[in-house]
C-alpha cells in the first residue's frame, strides 16, 4: 500500500506541473512555447502513469529488497533502512539520472505532445528519486518501525516434537 500510495504521490506532482507549465504558462518559453495551451491530451496522463508506475516500482523494489537483506540479518529497522537507503541510492540515482535526461529532452522537441509526456515523465522521475526514495521512503520506514514488516515478520516456528 505504501509503495502505491508514494508512486501516485510522484505521479500527481508530475501531473501539476505539467498543467502549471504547458496549460498557465510558468516556464513555458523554455520549451518554445508562445503561451499556454489549452488543454492537456487525455492520452498524456495515461501514458505518464503508466511508464511512471512501472519505474518507480523498479526503484522501490531496487530499494526495499536491499533493506529487507539487512533487516533479516540484523532484525533492526533503523538500521536496515540507514544501510539499505545508502547501499541503493547511487544506482537508484544514476537510473534517474539517465531516464531524467532521456526524457527530458523529449520536452525541448517542436511536438507539443512528446513535449507533454517528455516534460511529465521527466518530472515524475525527478520527483520519485529525490523526494520520494530518498526522504520520505526513509521517513515514513523509520516511523513505522516493525510495521514495515508486516504480516512477514513472524516468530520462529518450533518444529514438531522439540519442546524447547
Amino acid at each position: 500500500v505504501k509503495a502505491v500510495v508514494l508512486n501516485l504521490l510522484s505521479v500527481g506532482g508530475a501531473f501539476g506541473l505539467t498543467v502549471l507549465v504547458f496549460q498557465h504558462g510558468y516556464g513555458g518559453r523554455v520549451f518554445g512555447l508562445d503561451g499556454p495551451t489549452e488543454a492537456i491530451w487525455a492520452v498524456v496522463p495515461v501514458l505518464v502513469f503508466a511508464i511512471v508506475f512501472g519505474l518507480s516500482m523498479d526503484y522501490e523494489v531496487f530499494l526495499l529488497t536491499r533493506v529487507k537483506e539487512v533487516f533479516d540479518k540484523t532484525g533492526r529497522n533503523d538500521h536496515a533502512t540507514m544501510e539499505g537507503l545508502s547501499a541503493t541510492a547511487s544506482t537508484i540515482t544514476s537510473a534517474a539520472l539517465i531516464m531524467i535526461l532521456v526524457f527530458g529532452t523529449f520536452a525541448f522537441t517542436r511536438v507539443l505532445a512528446v513535449q507533454l509526456i517528455g516534460f511529465g515523465l521527466a518530472a515524475a522521475v525527478l520527483l520519485d528519486a529525490t523526494l520520494i526514495r530518498m526522504v520520505l521512503v526513509p521517513a515514513i520506514m523509520h516511523i513505522a518501525g516493525r510495521w514495515n514488516w508486516w504480516p512477514g515478520v513472524r516468530a520462529p516456528r518450533l518444529e514438531a516434537g522439540n519442546s524447547d
